[in-house]
């Protein structure tokens, strides 16, 4: 259209058409800025709502967690990383559009049609072939996003995974011609404003909606486990907890959960009408379990309520149960003639009960015999060599018993010194004099029925051809450890008068401990 000579007039008509050309372009291109804008706003309309589920997901998940911590409290926590996650990119995004926005006019913020403009993003992204930083950080913070989400899922949700993968991949984009293109360069170099900000709109969309999708399934998945077969066990419910022979049984078997994360909030239980307290049941396994004596021979009655928290409200789950004690018949007791034994200076545990009579019908006395709750007592021995322990207690047909028996009271056993926890087994604990210069000493009563903590407080050190160390405490002073010092090789040296208390009885006069001899090894 431009070769050869051409008439004034055939150079007109030319030029009136590029004119129809170029005005034919611009309209389209309006058309498509208009387009881009409207799109833009429906997906900002979609974010909005998006947001809104999120948020409300995100409150009742609060709630469930705080009420049933076992069953929600990992589903929560991986949740908050989700959001964690989302909202830093989401917002980085948001941050950019409005700092985009902020170099329209405020009149032109909703005119599309003067938005065709590529210079905020080229001038931020590009220099040139190269990115500049600011190029690099969006590319960084999509990488990020992607490569923390993965991490999250591990090996679930192989669907969002997949869609997060697709969605946030920013490698080389190949072009119809075959060419491959940088990601950011394909996406985003010399579109027009509005264009670009759409597609920052559909990304922020893409998280929101992969955050729901997320999360739906998480608590969906939740609560599948929890409602599954396998959190069920087989109950027998029953009229009364005995029946006579021949009589008609009057039952059924129920199902009922063994979930562990179904764990009641609060729990309100009596047994014959005296509430229990805290250490007299324990929740494990999604059930109640009581940790009570049976009692005294009879029937026995639980009652009350275990107390959920359900969407912030309690609802009262009643319990109405009942079991039977009875004494075992032909009972044998067999105890040892000699081993009728109390030590002085600990509390040495007794069970005293009468077969066929309750507890609270049973008394026991005796020098130093104090009770602890139904047939448990204490003894605490005085001077002397014996004690008498006299069981009393009324049967059912008001006859009253009594049975005395007599235990010998015996010293706590000689305590053993020890090094560093050792006594030596009857010889010498070798080891290095360093070793020695930090070492604890101690007391121990070997093979002794009761635990006892022996607190040494002082002790003598004795090396040969110098003179005797006196120590207070259980580790060597600087004295002692300069006599250490000038012990040789291979020497043994002592440690005696071993001085010691009790833990929880410091009056108590322990006999007198075992010396402790330790072979130096350098």
């Amino acid at each position: 259209m431009a070769q050869g000579n051409l008439s004034p007039r055939q150079k007109m008509i030319n030029l009136m058409y590029l004119v129809f050309i170029a005005m034919l372009a611009l309209n389209m291109s309006k058309e498509v800025l208009s387009a881009f804008g409207l799109l833009n706003e429906k997906i900002t309309d979609a974010n909005v709502a998006a947001t809104e589920r999120n948020t409300a997901f995100m409150e009742s998940l609060a709630t469930k967690a705080a009420e049933q911590p076992e069953q929600y409290a990992e589903v929560k926590l991986k949740a908050d990383k989700v959001s964690e996650i989302s909202d830093e990119l989401n917002t980085y995004l948001e941050e950019l559009k409005t700092e985009m926005m902020g170099t329209l006019k405020p009149e032109d913020a909703e005119d599309y049609e003067v938005q065709d403009k590529p210079d905020f993003l080229d001038r931020r992204f590009f220099q040139g072939d190269k990115l500049k930083a600011e190029g690099q950080e969006f590319l960084d913070k999509i990488n990020t996003y992607r490569t923390e989400m993965l991490a999250v899922l591990g090996d679930s949700y192989p669907d969002i995974k997949s869609s997060i993968e697709s969605n946030f991949n920013t490698a080389p984009v190949e072009r119809r011609d075959g060419k491959k293109i940088d990601w950011l360069n394909y996406h985003y170099e010399g579109f027009p404003m509005v264009a670009s900000k759409t597609k920052l709109t559909s990304l922020q969309n893409d998280i929101k909606v992969t955050k729901n999708e997320l999360l739906s399934k998480m608590l969906a998945g939740q609560q599948a486990t929890a409602l599954s077969f396998t959190q069920y066990n087989t109950l027998l419910e029953q009229s009364k907890s005995a029946f006579y022979a021949g009589e008609k049984f009057e039952g059924g078997i129920v199902l009922g959960r063994k979930d562990p994360n179904t764990k009641p909030n609060r729990v309100e239980l009596t047994l014959d009408g005296r509430p229990l307290t805290e250490d007299q049941y324990t929740i494990e396994n999604g059930k109640v379990k009581l940790n009570i004596n049976a009692g005294a021979a009879g029937d026995h009655k639980i009652e009350g309520n275990l107390i959920f928290l359900q969407d912030g409200k309690e609802v009262e789950i009643p319990v109405s149960s009942s079991f039977a004690t009875i004494t075992k018949p032909n009972s044998a007791v067999i105890s040892a003639d000699k081993m009728n034994v109390v030590y002085r200076g600990v509390e040495n545990p007794m069970t005293v009960s009468i077969p066929g009579i309750p507890d609270n019908k049973v008394t026991a006395s005796g020098s130093g015999l104090s009770k602890v709750s139904g047939s448990k007592y204490v003894m605490r021995p005085g001077g002397g060599r014996e004690v008498v322990i006299t069981a009393s207690g009324t049967l059912p047909d008001g006859q009253r018993i009594s049975t005395p028996s007599t235990f010998r009271i015996k010293d706590i056993p000689r305590p053993t010194g020890t090094i560093r926890g050792e006594d030596g087994n009857g010889g010498c604990v070798r080891m290095q004099r360093q070793g020695l210069e930090i070492a604890s000493i101690g007391a121990i009563l070997p093979d002794f029925d009761f635990d006892i903590n022996l607190n040494v407080t002082g002790f003598k050190f004795k090396v040969s051809g110098q003179p005797t160390v006196v120590v207070n405490g259980r580790k060597m002073n600087e004295q002692a450890k300069g006599a250490l010092r000038r012990a040789k090789r291979g020497e043994t040296v002592q440690i005696f008068d071993i001085t010691a208390n009790i833990a929880n009885n410091s009056g108590y006069k322990l006999k007198k401990i075992s010396p402790v001899c330790i072979e130096l090894t350098n």
